[in-house]
């Protein structure tokens, strides 16, 4: 059990660091407005879970899947952040843009995953 933890506790201090990192680029990048990083790193990440979830099972290495997917994963996407940027295009009188912005990321974040997935059972077939 603290293994696992340790495990957990180092791929989200990994992952959440990489999500700090495309944040500040993105900024820089583009300047503040619409929130294009969390939803960039809600889809990679997504997408990411596809690919490493079928390599785990086809790998027969599930072993790795509290370090990758609770841990880096988990640290790396940010759906708390999602939420909270979601409601703050609401409350700034961006209704439509907050609604784009949810339909945008669950559709795009879904499609990843599928994708990933996808892209996966193609190579390990």
């Amino acid at each position: 059990m603290i293994w696992t933890l340790l495990q957990v506790a180092a791929g989200g201090a990994l992952g959440a660091s990489g999500r700090y990192l495309v944040g500040v680029g993105v900024l820089r990048m583009l300047g503040p407005g619409f929130p294009l990083a969390t939803m960039m790193v809600n889809v990679i990440g997504s997408f990411a879970m596809g690919c490493i979830i079928i390599t785990l099972l086809h790998k027969s290495s599930m072993h790795f899947a509290p370090f990758l997917t609770v841990g880096l994963l988990g640290g790396f996407t940010t759906f708390s952040a999602f939420s909270l940027d979601a409601i703050v295009l609401y409350e700034r009188g961006e209704a439509s843009l907050a609604v784009l912005y949810v339909m945008g990321s669950v559709v795009l974040s879904i499609g990843a995953v599928f994708l990933g997935m996808a892209l996966m059972r193609g190579i390990w077939q």
